[in-house]
């Protein structure tokens, strides 16, 4: 018997060993296929096919490797040359299929062990390119799935369709194979079936398993039925299915079972993937789906090494071509193509891409997926990242054909050559959408027609194209550096326009806030210098009316908003103060000004905290403490300049003294003195009214906040302020339960701090009573039916109504209150104006489950998110959900809503209000 090491000598062997990828590698790998299997000596010897395959998978793939040393047949592929050579469609792998594998599971797992090295070994040699592998790997995947059908012995009509990339017929080495089960008749019969199904695919034998096999892109998913009827994915489509699921059946095609049932199936979900009007919603949805699969990325830290969902990887190209497919398909048959490289090709041919664009596309495609087949076929794993172990990285350089030279090494030239088409990837990406429309709109030679040009904007959300056209003949009129400038920012900045909740008005806006040669020159070159001020902006822009007027009064600001440390920094209160002051003092005289003053302070500030909460620098807790902080800082700077003689305190009482502020809050407040005599309570009096003043009246810079103080003894009819003997007295002789209820909110919040604290103090044991009685539980409960009973104002939704709704915010702070009022006494932690942190309170010491606790919580956030984005959406202060359907989508939109936003919020209103009501129901009623 020869020794293995006298063949891996012999000259041609030896040779192919020195010139391969990993030469110590491979001699192992055949040095233990000749100590199992000596008879292929002489053909590594002889056959240079054999030798080069054998070679070559030892230096690439362990695992085949290892099914060498098992399985000596595995090279029977090798010898035949005309096989070989020639690409295997689905009826050539179905003619060469053993008799064996044909009824028995094993031999089917052999034979298709054995084709699926024939494929890499002609991958590998360079026999097969890049697109004939995928063909090759889905055609064999298709004949194991036809097969695992018949062995799994169905008795309805069923049909398998395959989807994702065995569906574009670009299959990876360890790609799972995805497909959806169509059935007729019995369902449970049918279930049965797919599982026998998937039991035969994924069984694991010496030969490995068949395919990992993969259902989850049927409806509902994992937790949904493995197999539904017609009637039952016409029944999903029609009304519960995402984008997504639309999208990813560009990709469905039958592979195996019943062909009629199969045509049907195809002809029901057409009209779905290809519908006649598609809604910006489902672009934005698409769009958001991306971004979230990049930020996951991003947030592993794996940008650099993640070939498929990184910037500028797979998933970039693969999004593009299915996006521009949906927008144009519908009208357009002849681009809807399953396969990824097929489909761009249409698009040019289409006009819808032009070439310069699609050739790196095509190249980054071609490479990427060539590295994810190396990666993949060392061990058959579904890997997509590149190795940081530096021997690792060598290897599949080497395998990539890489060889080190004078001045790079084999790893570094890899490396380069990923960097260069990630960023020609993202660079072409950041164009491809919106660059042709320039071209379009401008009469400049392009691939785009007038009329896709206008499908292409009214998908992407832009439904005004008369002002869209407007907007973008001023932004780049003329021929100046600034128009040439802002012509090349264009494409990204109508991308992120369109990313906004409202693209018109953000490119609106946009417009005004370039108007005028020194704001537009000045603009571009901001956005030139930093592309995250350009996306913010846009993002602002397109959010809010208010904060684009803001913006635009303030353009200096667009330079902070690419400063992400500023944007992320959390103001103290002393700053908040300081500004203020600073912002009055120097106009103290004259009282107009100073109002002024203080009111563009104001909306310095509200855009900074709008911004901060827009962008998610800053969550709804911090955004409200902001808010309220803002309105602190406004009354002691007015205070300031009021000079009280006397010492005079303004506490917060509602949201203001909970530090829950929303941007349409009115500050609930008291006034309070210390003092005796007339003098005393004149100069108080003078100081509450001109606060009024200096706050609420309107001037022509409008008004700083809203102030109620009807919250004091008497309402309306009572003295503005009072002493603080003249607070004990009053609480003595006539304070009600709803007063004590209403001073759980009562925080000290302008003026002398001292008597601030003095009044919460002498406040606490008249709200946290030793006994809070059984009657005054009772007559809580009554102010909350009146409350409920109330009249909603006209123009409000009372069935989406997020203050006085059912489970709504007035119902959470209802409920927490009372228990504050039952128990504070005895429970310090519980006496807080903060509801959240009342209801932390509350669970640590016992008294409220956390699952409650939960439900109160979400409701509570939710109402209060969806009211500060109905105010800066729509400038309302009203308080329901919109019942104007644009004015929905857009607050839907605001709050992160991308697939079907309405019908999401009122559901989530829905949902969360009820669950909230039923712990109402129990807690604060006292109902089962």
């Amino acid at each position: 018997m020869t020794r293995p090491d006298a063949v891996l000598d012999a000259p041609g062997v030896a040779r192919a060993l020195d010139l391969s990828a990993d030469p110590h590698t491979a001699r192992a790998a055949l040095s233990r296929i000749l100590e199992q299997h000596p008879e292929l000596a002489s053909e590594l010897r002889d056959d240079r096919r054999v030798r080069d395959a054998l070679v070559a998978i030892g230096c690439a793939s362990r695992s085949l490797s290892a099914a060498l040393v098992q399985d000596a047949t595995l090279v029977e592929p090798l010898r035949d040359a005309r096989g070989f050579d020639a690409e295997r469609s689905v009826a050539d792998y179905e003619s060469s299929m053993d008799a064996s594998a044909v009824d028995d599971p094993d031999a089917l797992r052999h034979w298709k062990r054995r084709e699926y090295l024939r494929i890499a070994a002609r991958d590998l040699l360079g026999v097969a390119d890049l697109p004939t592998v995928g063909r090759e790997l889905a055609a064999l995947a298709e004949v194991c799935l036809g097969r695992a059908l018949v062995l799994a012995e169905p008795e309805v009509p069923i049909s398998v369709i395959a989807m994702g990339k065995l569906g574009g017929r670009e299959l990876n080495y360890a790609s799972d194979v995805d497909v959806l089960f169509v059935s007729a008749g019995d369902q449970v019969d049918a279930e049965a079936t797919a599982r026998r199904l998937l039991a035969v695919m994924a069984e694991p034998s010496p030969s490995g398993i068949v395919f990992r096999t993969d259902a989850a892109l049927r409806p509902e998913g994992r937790a949904g039925s493995l197999t539904r009827s017609l009637d039952s994915y016409a029944a999903w489509y029609e009304r519960w299915a995402q984008t997504w699921e639309f999208q990813a059946l560009i990709k469905a095609r039958p592979v195996a079972g019943d062909p009629e049932l199969a045509a049907r199936f195809t002809e029901l979900v057409e009209p779905f993937v290809w519908p006649e009007v598609l809604g910006p919603d489902a672009v934005r949805a698409v769009r958001a789906m991306k971004a979230r699969a990049e930020g996951e990325t991003h947030r592993r830290g794996l940008d650099e090494r993640e070939l498929k969902r990184g910037r500028g990887g797979i998933r970039d190209i693969e999004f593009a071509v299915q996006l521009l497919q949906l927008v144009h398909g519908r009208h357009d048959p002849t681009i809807r193509s399953a396969n990824t490289l097929d489909a761009l090709a249409q698009l040019v041919a289409a006009g819808y891409i032009n070439d310069r664009d699609a050739m790196p596309f095509d190249a980054a495609y071609r490479f990427l997926r060539t590295v994810e087949h190396r990666l993949q076929l060392w061990d058959e794993q579904q890997t997509h990242t590149l190795p940081t172990d530096r021997a690792a990285r060598t290897r599949l350089a080497r395998v990539l054909g890489y060889r080190d030279k004078e001045r790079f090494s084999a790893v570094q030239q890899l490396d380069s050559d990923h960097r260069s088409h990630q960023s020609r990837v993202r660079s072409v990406h950041e164009k491809l959408f919106f660059g042709p429309l320039l071209e379009a709109f401008s009469g400049r030679p392009g691939p785009l027609t007038a009329d896709a040009a206008e499908e292409r904007l009214r998908a992407f959300g832009f439904l005004d194209l008369r002002a869209t056209r407007a907007a973008l003949d001023e932004l780049t009129r003329g021929f100046s550096r600034t128009s040439r400038l802002m012509e090349q920012l264009l494409p990204l900045l109508l991308e992120w326009c369109s990313e906004s909740p409202d693209p018109d008005l953000a490119l609106l806006q946009l417009r005004r806030l370039a108007e005028g040669p020194a704001r537009s020159a000045n603009l571009a070159m901001v956005f030139r210098d930093s592309p995250a001020a350009a996306q913010q902006t846009c993002r602002i822009l397109g959010s809010s009316r208010m904060l684009g007027d803001a913006l635009r009064r303030q353009p200096d600001f667009v330079q902070i908003l690419g400063d992400d440390e500023l944007l992320a920094e959390t103001k103290p209160r002393d700053r908040f103060v300081d500004e203020a002051v600073l912002a009055v003092e120097w106009r103290a005289s004259d009282a107009t000004a100073r109002r002024g003053g203080l009111r563009r302070y104001k909306r310095r500030e509200l855009l900074r905290i709008a911004s901060r909460d827009l962008l998610s620098f800053a969550d709804l807790v911090e955004t409200g403490r902001d808010l309220s902080t803002l309105a602190e800082a406004c009354l002691e700077a007015a205070l300031v300049s009021l000079a009280p003689k006397v010492p005079f305190a303004v506490i917060g009482m509602g949201r203001f003294g909970g530090c829950d502020l929303s941007y349409a809050s009115d500050l609930d407040v008291l006034f309070v003195y210390d003092g005796d005599g007339a003098a005393d309570f004149h100069e108080a009096e003078r100081v509450a009214e001109q606060l009024l003043a200096e706050i609420s009246e309107s001037t022509t810079e409008g008004r700083t906040f809203a102030i109620d103080a009807t919250l004091r003894p008497e309402g309306k009819q009572g003295l503005l302020t009072r002493s603080l003997a003249g607070f004990q007295s009053y609480w003595e002789r006539y304070g009600l339960t709803w007063e004590f209820q209403a001073l759980i909110k009562a925080r000290p919040t302008a003026g002398d701090p001292d008597l601030g604290r003095r009044f919460c103090e002498l406040a606490e044991p008249f709200v946290y009573r030793d006994a809070f009685t059984e009657e005054a539980v009772q007559e809580v409960r009554r102010m909350k039916v009146r409350i409920e009973q109330e009249r909603i104002p006209p123009g409000e939704d009372p069935q989406f109504h997020l203050k006085l709704g059912r489970g709504s915010l007035s119902d959470v702070e209802f409920t927490v209150q009372l228990l504050q009022l039952v128990y504070g006494a005895h429970h310090p932690s519980l006496r807080t104006p903060e509801t959240l942190t009342a209801l932390e309170a509350l669970v640590a010491v016992g008294l409220l489950e956390p699952v409650d606790a939960d439900a109160l919580r979400d409701s509570f956030e939710f109402c209060s998110a969806a009211r500060n984005a109905r105010f800066l959406v729509t400038g309302s202060e009203r308080e329901s959900l919109p019942t104007d359907l644009a004015e929905a989508v857009r607050v839907a939109r605001l709050l992160g809503y991308v697939d079907r936003p309405q019908a999401t919020l009122r559901d989530d209103y829905r949902r969360l209000t009820r669950h909230a009501r039923q712990v109402v129901e129990h807690l604060f009623y006292g109902r089962e």
